[in-house]
């Protein structure tokens, strides 16, 4: 136990004196270089994610969508209800049977800042600056048993998260924020793993979210992703009641 106690200190002061040569910028070219570099993340226009929605104890298939500029929707069946959660560049709307809500509806003030983060199609480190946001280093960390980067993420409404990437691979597999959930406070964790190449492009096909420090939570496993399919605006915007 100690020889491996004193390996993995070791190995964190190399780190160390690593991460003390790279700026953060440049560790955020390495993170965009990772994922398949800023022209062909360009390229990308939209995106169509399929497969399965993992929560308490029961499962069910999800479509993940999104498109640029800044639209996004999730729709999902559980227990044979179907959800759905969506940001049409404008407005946030969500559909939650689970939750009593039947019909389609605004979606509310806490959860719609969360929404505006996920929508942004290139995410928040690329372009960081002209986006309003700010990303500081913190220095390092041990993230399940391998060295990573920490990057403390304020968005430009004011948004905080703690970012970890790989120190190897300088890919993200840990963000650490807390967020306004129903009027309540909430240090959520989202990891990431199971990293696939699509079309030249790393997608992390395991995504787990959940309370800090609580088992359960939520994952979605991606089983399929498609590059450029066609998607109308349509599809994101907020389904009109039937009269």
């Amino acid at each position: 136990m100690r020889t491996r106690l004193t390996l993995a200190a070791a190995l964190l002061l190399a780190f160390s004196l690593h991460a003390a040569e790279l700026t953060v910028d440049e560790i955020l070219a390495k993170n965009t270089a990772a994922r398949g570099g800023a022209g062909k993340l360009a390229a990308v226009k939209s995106m169509r994610l399929t497969g399965k929605l993992s929560v308490a104890g029961m499962e069910g298939p999800f479509t993940m969508i999104k498109k640029r500029p800044q639209m996004f929707k999730v729709e999902f069946t559980i227990g044979g209800m179907t959800g759905a959660q969506a940001y049409d560049g404008t407005s946030g709307w969500m559909m939650m049977p689970f939750m009593g809500q039947k019909e389609p509806g605004p979606m509310p003030g806490d959860m719609l800042a969360a929404m505006k983060e996920q929508s942004d199609f290139d995410g928040p480190f690329i372009d960081y600056a002209k986006k309003g946001n700010k990303v500081e280093l913190l220095g390092q960390a041990d993230v399940a048993g391998s060295p990573a980067y920490k990057l403390r993420l304020t968005t430009k409404d004011g948004q905080e998260a703690t970012v970890y990437l790989d120190a190897a691979t300088f890919l993200e597999t840990r963000i650490e924020a807390r967020r306004q959930m129903q009027g309540q406070e909430v240090e959520t964790e989202t990891t990431f793993g199971n990293y696939r190449e699509v079309e030249g492009l790393l997608f992390p096909f395991s995504v787990e979210s959940k309370a800090k420090g609580a088992p359960g939570g939520q994952t979605f496993t991606f089983e399929k992703a498609e590059i450029n399919p066609a998607l109308e605006d349509a599809a994101f915007r907020m389904p009109v009641k039937a009269q």
